[in-house]
């Protein structure tokens, strides 16, 4: 009989952490935290905060900026995901400086901030993409897949990087609104999970059904053809399409 070592993942462990060496050099996230320290012009979220004399403290704009966005990155597209990753996830705890801002300080954020977000995070996916880190982390914003800087569609006439900037522009303002209408949703973290599990064990089953209720079945070549799991009886019409032009072909 096999014998494993235990898996301890569902176990708490007391570790030191330093947060500054959880955001590693080349990673998305080094170059997010980086542009946002050094390169972008913040002065404008100051405007809206008048709280020197009077008031509680305000979450810094690098923070919630830094938060979002890399929750954007990894899909996280609504602010309870976003509040509950910086509560749990050593990236998003890293980022932040240890900071958990609530649900409804992130939404109000973005609600407040979009026209100052969406440019923003234009610039620092123009920026991440030039160094190749949008290609290699898969980076896609509401089904816009954004290519790696090594593609043709993106060589830098100004032409060009102006259309590119146009596009990132509009998949920044896309998903800035995806983030309020999941807010409005107002589906909880639990929610979510349970339902992305149910999906996950709903197309296991119906493969394992499919595989243990069907043989493979062979084409006029004796070739398998592929079969539909919603659908078996389309490798029937596949194997007599193909026969069809197996028939007519000159």
């Amino acid at each position: 009989m096999a014998n494993y070592k235990p898996d301890l993942s569902s176990q708490n462990k007391f570790i030191p952490i330093d947060f500054f060496l959880q955001i590693m050099s080349g990673t998305f996230e080094y170059a997010l935290a980086h542009i946002v320290d050094n390169r972008l012009d913040l002065l404008g979220f100051d405007k809206w905060y008048d709280n020197d004399k009077k008031g509680a403290a305000a979450y810094s704009p690098s923070v919630m900026l830094k938060i979002i966005l890399f929750g954007y990155s990894r899909g996280f597209i609504a602010s309870r995901r976003i509040a509950n990753a910086c509560e749990t996830n050593i990236t998003f705890m890293s980022l932040s400086g240890d900071v958990q801002p609530h649900w409804t300080s992130i939404a109000s954020f973005v609600a407040k901030m979009k026209d100052q977000i969406a440019p923003l995070f234009t610039q620092v996916l123009m920026i991440c993409d030039e160094e190749g880190l949008i290609g290699r982390n898969m980076f896609a914003i509401d089904g816009c897949k954004i290519k790696s800087n090594a593609s043709k569609e993106w060589s830098g006439t100004h032409e060009e990087l102006e259309r590119k900037q146009v596009k990132l522009r509009r998949a920044s303002q896309r998903i800035i609104e995806r983030h309020q209408a999941q807010d409005s949703a107002n589906e909880s973290e639990t929610e979510h999970d349970l339902k992305q599990k149910a999906k996950l064990d709903k197309s296991a089953d119906k493969i394992e059904q499919f595989l243990a209720s069907s043989e493979e079945k062979l084409g006029s070549t004796n070739k398998p053809v592929k079969s539909n799991i919603t659908d078996p009886d389309s490798a029937r019409a596949t194997e007599w399409r193909q026969t069809r032009r197996v028939d007519y072909t000159p």
